[in-house]
């Protein structure tokens, strides 16, 4: 039984085939007359409409939990609220808070678990990105030997997504404000990839001669009373048009969403003709149509 927790998870032909089905023009039926489960701990509006039209073009049937309607640990535990979503479905998907409870789904689930988003990882935006980056520079080939630049906080995307790019050959830069570095467990993890990273307070050392331009929220769920304290201490981390114009000529722009406007990146750079972010927000409902053939293949 395979699960997607993180992106590496898989190996890099797994990663390259998962980003080959997401980009696939016809796919087979694999969860054909089949359930699956999606339980939000947190709300979200790119997760619960990708991943329930993904598993509707594979023929299955979505659905949709809220958090009060099982009371992960608090109504029953992690561990029963699994046991029971296997006897009904296919596959489940869980979008939680602490890491620690999609591990306790997958020591207990009899069917693939997947993480649509937790407070470590966040795999499916990491292959939308890859995916949207393919589209771009000439497919998956392409984008060995690229770099892919992320501003900001060093959080679960910006850790999926150094892991996934590393997997297939890019180089990885990132420019936080000091003290919202990558442990150095992160880094060694990212590393081990083979990846050509290099971490600093700088965004500009980061942007330099990159293929791509990444940002996210400064100020994620579950972290609102920080949220003044953090726009002080990212002052001059917005990815605005004079960062763009360090980066390569041909460099496009990436926000998993929502933005913030005029804080982690200027209206001008989302709006701009150098922006795939509604590309990007598109190709997570494929990279997670992708992702669910796969899982389903490899049971």
């Amino acid at each position: 039984m395979r699960h997607l927790l993180e992106v590496d998870d898989l190996s890099t032909t797994e990663l390259g085939d998962i980003l080959d089905l997401g980009g696939a023009a016809t796919v087979p039926r694999s969860l054909d007359g089949l359930g699956m489960a999606l339980l939000f701990e947190k709300p979200s509006a790119r997760t619960r409409n990708s991943m329930e039209m993904a598993v509707v073009q594979l023929g299955g049937h979505p659905l949709t939990i809220r958090p009060d309607e099982v009371g992960l640990d608090t109504r029953e535990t992690v561990e029963d609220v699994t046991r029971t979503l296997c006897c009904y479905h296919a596959a489940i998907g869980a979008r939680v808070f602490e890491h620690s409870k999609l591990e306790r789904m997958t020591a207990v689930s009899s069917v693939p678990v997947v993480n649509m988003l937790s407070d470590e990882a966040h795999p499916l935006q990491a292959l939308a990105d890859l995916l949207t980056m393919a589209n771009e520079f000439g497919g998956v080939a392409g984008l060995a030997g690229r770099t892919v630049a992320y501003i900001g906080d060093a959080n679960n995307v910006a850790r999926s997504l150094s892991l996934g790019a590393g997997m297939l050959g890019m180089s990885v830069r990132i420019a936080t404000p000091v003290g919202f570095e990558f442990s150095e467990a992160d880094i060694a993890r990212i590393i081990a990839t083979g990846t050509d990273f290099a971490a600093s307070n700088d965004p500009f050392e980061a942007v330099a001669g990159a293929s791509v331009v990444y940002t996210d929220v400064w100020t994620s769920m579950g972290q609102e009373d920080e949220a003044a304290q953090r726009r002080e201490l990212f002052a001059g981390f917005t990815v605005n048009d004079e960062l763009m114009n360090a980066a390569a000529s041909d460099a496009i722009f990436l926000h998993c969403l929502p933005a913030h406007r005029g804080e982690e990146v200027s209206d001008s750079v989302l709006e701009g003709a150098q922006s795939r972010v509604w590309a990007q927000a598109e190709n997570r409902m494929h990279a997670a149509r992708g992702a669910l053939v796969w899982l389903m293949e490899q049971r």
